[in-house]
């Protein structure tokens, strides 16, 4: 993380290599060839004082939007009004986008959707935003503004509410999920702001009002937070996780899990967590919180209590396992069937049946149907039923690739078929 200066001064971010790159240049000169104030505000400015990594790139203006459009364009750049009603405008670089917003301060609210007039005051602009860690801000030269104290929240690891939380949180109830995921990935979330965690508490209903991608999308990057056990804890203590699914939340067996990714170096894997924190949550945590396919498979895979996983089980049934359903799915039932066992998080068998699909790769089945044509069987259900019986010996026999030895046992099968039709 940046430090403040010895004489108090905010640090700059001068050398940030976001704020330097020729796309970034050309907008804040394209929006300031008037006379007009630019600086970059929110994600990027915080996370650069951080030390952490910068994607997106947002920029607040006094330029008008329609201004805005007009300045891009002059300097060749492509402006999309993406929420021109609303002050924002994209502005497109070298195919690098920027979200360019006037200025502005919400004079009525619905949720959401808000009435807005715009501004030239900063503070007033700061003043509309969710916490103060996210109302920093940063001209092109890198001079940091703090116009509501952020970067002392930050540096304290503080997630903190800008006025009256309730307020806050009535605009858009997501900000109670934003409050426990910026928590976990930048603050302590064993002691959240007091202030804050009495407003979220207060305000659950409203969590039944989100829609369920918006859910989806702010949980799964809470559950690969840095503190999500923590912050999850405490929103199940506050009954904050029933309302997203359906149940209180299976934080003990997430943190088993968790604690088994740590120790095998593994990357925090957000939808397996889910599938943790969610176990006793039924089929209707995927139409609930508008999950893909492919996540609600993994949901459904990890529960699964095959004896492939356990490591007294032979290697054999595992082999089997990833033959039949894939190595993501065994990695997923192995890891959660540990986490579900008393077996401790350092345990060498149960890492080493996790590790399996790392070291074993399923193969392919040697046969198709036309092989068994070729034998001279009449296409039809014998032909399956061949490929079927050939493939339940071909991995009781550990799954042999001599060609010889496998061509033998297909035509075995193919006479054991054609033999009573040639009887008939």
């Amino acid at each position: 993380m940046a430090r403040a200066k010895s004489d108090g001064r905010l640090p700059s971010l001068a050398d940030a290599e976001w704020l330097t790159r020729p796309q970034a240049r050309a907008v804040f000169a394209a929006l300031t060839a008037e006379g007009a104030e630019a600086r970059a505000v929110g994600g990027a400015v915080r996370n650069a004082l951080m030390g952490s990594p910068v994607k997106d790139v947002d920029i607040a203006t006094t330029a008008l939007p329609n201004e805005v459009m007009r300045l891009a364009e002059r300097a060749g750049l492509h402006p999309v009004p993406t929420g021109i009603e609303h002050g924002t405008v994209t502005v497109v670089a070298d195919k690098v986008p920027f979200e360019v917003t006037t200025l502005r301060r919400d004079i009525e609210t619905f949720g959401r959707h808000a009435k807005v007039t715009f501004a030239t005051d900063w503070r007033e602009d700061a003043m509309r935003r969710d916490f103060t860690m996210n109302a920093l801000y940063a001209d092109s030269d890198g001079t940091v503004h703090d116009p509501l104290g952020g970067y002392g929240d930050l540096q304290a690891g503080r997630v903190r509410f800008i006025g009256d939380a309730h307020q806050r949180i009535r605009e858009d109830y997501l900000r109670i999920l934003r409050f426990f995921r910026f928590g976990a990935q930048y603050g302590d979330a064993r002691t959240p702001d007091a202030e804050g965690l009495v407003a979220a508490a207060a305000e659950k209903a409203g969590l039944s009002l989100l829609s369920g991608e918006r859910i989806r999308s702010e949980l799964l990057l809470l559950l690969a937070a840095p503190g999500a056990v923590q912050a999850l804890r405490r929103m199940r203590d506050h009954g904050l996780i029933a309302p997203l699914l359906g149940v209180a939340g299976n934080v003990e067996l997430l943190e088993r899990l968790v604690a088994i990714e740590q120790a095998l170096n593994r990357p925090a894997d957000a939808v397996l967590r889910l599938a943790a924190l969610a176990s006793d949550a039924g089929d209707g945590v995927r139409e609930r919180l508008r999950l893909s396919t492919a996540e609600a498979e993994r949901l459904v895979q990890s529960s699964s209590r095959d004896a492939a996983f356990d490591p007294r089980t032979d290697e054999a049934a595992a082999k089997a396992f990833i033959y039949r359903h894939g190595a993501k799915a065994f990695a997923d039932g192995a890891l959660t069937d540990w986490a579900r066992s008393p077996d401790e998080t350092g345990d060498r068998a149960r890492a080493g049946r996790v590790s399996l699909p790392e070291r074993w790769s399923a193969p392919e089945l040697p046969v198709r149907g036309a092989d068994v044509v070729a034998l001279g069987v009449p296409v039809g259900p014998s032909v399956g039923r061949i490929v079927s019986g050939f493939e339940k010996w071909w991995i009781g026999a550990g799954y042999p690739e001599d060609a010889e030895r496998v061509r033998a046992k297909l035509e075995e099968l193919a006479r054991g078929e054609l033999k009573p039709r040639r009887d008939a």
